[in-house]
C-alpha cells in the first residue's frame, strides 16, 4: 500500500462520528494556517511519522466488535495520495469510514467518497474569497471548497457542516451570511464549535468567544433554518 504518514492516533472517541465508537487517525499536513488552529503539529508535511501503518492495521483487527469506525482527521487527509488506499484496506476489515475536511483538494474527494458514510466538513468563513483567505491564512482555496461542497450534496452521503467561531476572524453577522449560503446550496445539518485561544492569543476574552452562542436570536434563526443544528461548547 501507498504509505500514509500519521501524526497522531485515537484510539477510542465517542465524539468524531456521529453515533459511532470509532478510532481517529490524524494524517499529517495541512495547506492551510487557520489562526485558530489547535493541531498546528499536523500543518507541515515533514512532521514526525508517530504511528506504523502495519501496527495499526493489527490494532483494528483486534477491536474488531468494539470499535465501529475509524475516521480519517488532520491536518486534511485529503492532502496524502494514500488516502484511498488506506481507506480501503480499513473497510475491508469490516468498519465504516468516516473524516474530517476542510474541502481541499476535490478531486481526490471524489475518489474517496464512494468508500465514506460520513463527513465532517469544516466551514471556516462565508464564501468570500478575501474572507476566506483570511480565515485559511492562504489564498485562493475557496473554489475547491465550493466545488468539494458540491460533491458531498450530490453524493448523498450523511454529513455536516460546522463553524469555529474565531471573534478574531468572524463576527455574529457572519454566521448569519453562512447560514444563507449553506441552507441555498440545500445543507440540511449545521453546527457552531466555540473558539478556545490558542496559545499565542493572549488577548481574546471568553465573553468574546461566548457572544456568538449567547445570542438568542442567532441561535434560532440556525434551529429554523437547518434540519439539524448544534452547539458544541
Amino acid at each position: 500500500m501507498e504509505m500514509i504518514k500519521i501524526g497522531g492516533l485515537e484510539t477510542f472517541s465517542a465524539v468524531d462520528f456521529p453515533n459511532q465508537i470509532a478510532a481517529v487517525v490524524f494524517m499529517q499536513g495541512c495547506p492551510w494556517r487557520c489562526p485558530f488552529c489547535y493541531n498546528t503539529n499536523l500543518q507541515g508535511t515533514d512532521g514526525p511519522d508517530e504511528v506504523d501503518w502495519n501496527k495499526f492495521i493489527e490494532f483494528l483487527k483486534k477491536r474488531k466488535g468494539i470499535l465501529d469506525a475509524v475516521v480519517f482527521s488532520g491536518g486534511e487527509p485529503l492532502m496524502q495520495d494514500g488516502l484511498q488506499k488506506a481507506m480501503t484496506e480499513v473497510k475491508e476489515l469490516g468498519y465504516i469510514i468516516g473524516m474530517h475536511t476542510g474541502g481541499y483538494r476535490p478531486k481526490h474527494l471524489a475518489e474517496v467518497l464512494p468508500l465514506v458514510s460520513w463527513v465532517g466538513f469544516d466551514i471556516k468563513a462565508p464564501f468570500a474569497e478575501e474572507h476566506y483567505d483570511r480565515a485559511t491564512g492562504s489564498k485562493g482555496h475557496l473554489p475547491k471548497v465550493l466545488q468539494s461542497l458540491d460533491l458531498l450534496l450530490d453524493s448523498g452521503i450523511d454529513f455536516e457542516c460546522r463553524t469555529t467561531c474565531d471573534p478574531r476572524i468572524l463576527e455574529i453577522a457572519d454566521i448569519y451570511t453562512i447560514a444563507d449560503e449553506l441552507k441555498a446550496k440545500g445543507v440540511k445539518k449545521y453546527f457552531l464549535q466555540k473558539y478556545r485561544p490558542v496559545p499565542s492569543d493572549k488577548v481574546t476574552t471568553d465573553a468574546e468567544c461566548s457572544k456568538f452562542f449567547n445570542d438568542k436570536e442567532l441561535l434560532e434563526y440556525l434551529r429554523k433554518t437547518f434540519t439539524v443544528f448544534d452547539t458544541r461548547m
